[in-house]
């Protein structure tokens, strides 16, 4: 029996996280500590949010600061993983007949990878990747495209999802740290119901009543698309790593797809 390494959707909130030391990124240290050195880690970022869908292709990605108003020591994070043009291939196969460009040379690595990254395999010495979130396709291609990636699970390949369940820069209210409103706990609520019990259903979340306050723009949902479809692939819902709230409109609930 195959073994798979196991999938999972981080929540990655504040850059500020890269540098700080909280349960959240506890959590995600303890998560890389507990599982087998992947052969390459695969992200889908919130923050590579374009109108096509590419994969990174080259020997030695960039790491890209896409944010502004922080602290310089933030912008001086440097995390030099290599990058893997086979492993990129290997993508672009396993999909077809579904398109997936090769990109060498546009992208990088992005906060929305790093800043986790940072604390689950500090070392940078394993291989990353980025999947673009294709912004004009609907939740459907992202979980079905999230369930074709099922493959390389079985291959060392970690797969991870970067983005907010709730996740509404507008509505922060800096006098909440740590806490969150009733509509973004009544929506986080109800997606974790789904993701841990069965995540093939995760594409009702569209027509909650708190899903346009949750998610005014699709791009930090939609990396939990993949790891839903992934779940529905292995056939195994998924587990809560860690949950909570910031400044009252982003949630930082993080799952756990186990391998098998």
């Amino acid at each position: 029996m195959s073994i798979l390494m196991p999938a999972a959707f981080f929540g990655h909130g504040n850059p500020m996280n890269a540098l700080e030391t909280n349960r959240y990124t506890d959590s995600w240290a303890n998560f890389g500590a507990s599982i087998p050195k992947p052969s390459a880690i695969l992200v889908v970022s919130a923050h590579w949010y374009v109108n096509i869908t590419a994969v990174t292709a080259m020997r030695m990605p960039r790491t890209i600061h896409d944010f502004y108003g922080f602290p310089q020591t933030l912008f001086d994070v440097e995390y030099r993983a290599p990058g893997d043009p086979l492993v990129a291939q290997r993508i672009v196969d396993v999909v077809q007949p579904t398109y997936v460009g090769l990109d060498e040379d546009s992208w990088g690595i992005d906060h929305g990878t790093w800043s986790v990254l940072v604390h689950m395999f500090p070392l940078a010495d394993v291989p990353v990747l980025q999947l673009s979130i294709n912004a004009e396709l609907p939740f459907a291609y992202h979980f079905n495209l999230g369930a074709t990636l099922h493959a390389l699970r079985s291959e060392g390949v970690l797969i991870l999802g970067s983005g907010n369940v709730v996740h509404n820069l507008r509505l922060i209210d800096w006098s909440m740290p740590g806490l969150g409103t009733d509509w973004a706990h009544r929506f986080d609520d109800d997606v974790r119901s789904v993701m841990t019990s069965d995540p093939s259903e995760l594409g009702r979340a569209g027509t909650h009543q708190d899903y346009q306050l949750a998610a005014p723009t699709a791009d930090h949902f939609l990396p939990l698309a993949y790891i839903a479809g992934l779940a529905a692939a292995s056939n195994t819902p998924t587990r809560t790593l860690i949950d909570g709230y910031e400044m009252g409109s982003l949630s930082m609930t993080s799952y756990e797809l186990p391998g098998g």
